[in-house]
């Protein structure tokens, strides 16, 4: 299996982990050796519930015995796309009560910035340096990292980028800008937190000139901060709202959030101005929405702040500089690159997952599922303590 997966499968580095996958389950991912690996990573934020959830399971498998794929997007009434889209629109703040159910998150980026740009009638968009909002061309585009990008330009044009949590930069916000596109945590930059009210004067900037505040919360949402959604945390309402990841509960989604009075607009001139096939399908509504249910009726959006707490107590060592990020959303900051590599690899030859993330490269990711419990989070930090002593 491991030389076709060489030989067979498009790889996207030259070296990926390439752990042989048995089984799945809560906290822990098996290989075909038996060998248990604590989750760390949690499919880079997208396993809320952690592996095999039953809830998750028994959603889906109830959902594809009645029916799976029946139409393309919007034209059959589907019990599970309306009940998701319902229970969000039940908690989000107004005037965020309309859903676009995509296939991904990269695909509600698109969405939403068509949604921009057709609404206001306006062609600019302003994005953030080391940004990151997808890999298709026109998420690319809002990326701000021009190693990425470079290799693939021409990409949309009409797109500037300004500097996260930098208040002069939001003077380049003008009556020429379609909408402002933002993570509410910068997830590939480092996990960097808004400082200052930053997104509300961010907001307040856009309503002057009459931009619609795009959020990306495809990393930050669904409880992984200790609100449902990230921006709770920040005294701000986004015009359009972007998510995924752990949304689906391990399932493929991705959903682009407005009002229905800006969401209209895709509905006439032209009509069918966002289509897809498979997005809302109810296989994955039904995860999705099992997901959310289980995040909001539980305490564990509580129990979210108290494992950050544990986290920040128990990670404390001469390597590490820095922790940065909220709730389940961490990055442990080392000095260099090849050290962050070199903890990386070797908490994994010790059965603990971390991850890197994409710009910053000192950094070790840690978003574990939001069920990991106390002992495995003293577990997972004391595998990165000692690996640290051996740096």
């Amino acid at each position: 299996m491991k030389s076709d997966f060489y030989k067979y499968q498009a790889q996207t580095s030259k070296h990926p982990l390439a752990i042989s996958i048995k089984a799945a389950k809560g906290s822990y991912v098996y290989d075909k050796n038996d060998k248990a690996y604590l989750d760390f990573i949690a499919g880079v934020s997208a396993n809320t519930l952690g592996h095999s959830h039953p809830k998750v399971s028994e959603a889906v498998k109830k959902q594809v015995d009645t029916y799976t794929h029946v139409m393309v997007y919007g034209e059959f009434i589907q019990d599970e796309p309306v009940l998701l889209a319902k229970l969000l629109a039940e908690n989000l703040p107004d005037p965020l009560n309309a859903t676009y159910l995509t296939n991904s998150g990269t695909e509600a980026t698109e969405g939403s910035i068509k949604l921009a740009k057709r609404y206001t009638g306006r062609a600019e968009i302003i994005s953030f340096k080391n940004a990151y909002h997808g890999n298709t061309q026109g998420s690319m585009s809002v990326c701000g990292n021009e190693e990425k990008n470079g290799a693939f330009r021409p990409l949309i044009p009409g797109v500037r980028f300004i500097e996260f949590n930098k208040e002069e930069d939001l003077q380049k916000i003008t009556n020429k800008t379609a909408g402002v596109i933002v993570e509410t945590i910068q997830g590939g930059a480092g996990f960097l937190v808004p400082e200052n009210d930053y997104l509300a004067k961010l907001k307040k900037r856009c309503e002057e000139v009459g931009a619609l505040l795009i959020l990306d919360e495809i990393q930050s949402g669904v409880g992984r901060t200790g609100k449902l959604f990230g921006f709770e945390n920040y005294n701000v309402v986004p015009d359009i709202f972007i998510t995924g990841k752990g949304l689906g509960g391990g399932m493929p989604i991705g959903a682009f959030i407005s009002s229905n009075e800006i969401m209209e607009c895709l509905t006439d001139g032209p009509k069918l101005g966002h289509i897809t096939t498979f997005g809302g399908h109810p296989v994955i509504a039904a995860a999705a929405r099992a997901t959310l249910k289980e995040v909001i009726e539980t305490n564990l959006m509580n129990e979210v702040i108290e494992k950050e707490k544990l986290f920040k107590e128990l990670l404390q060592h001469k390597e590490i500089k820095e922790i940065r990020g909220k709730g389940l959303m961490l990055a442990i900051i080392l000095e260099t690159p090849e050290k962050a590599t070199e903890l990386i690899l070797k908490c994994m030859e010790k059965g603990l997952l971390l991850f890197w993330l994409l710009f910053e490269g000192k950094a070790a990711r840690i978003t574990p599922p939001l069920t990991i419990s106390e002992e495995e989070i003293k577990k997972g930090c004391k595998i990165i303590l000692e690996t640290l002593d051996e740096l």
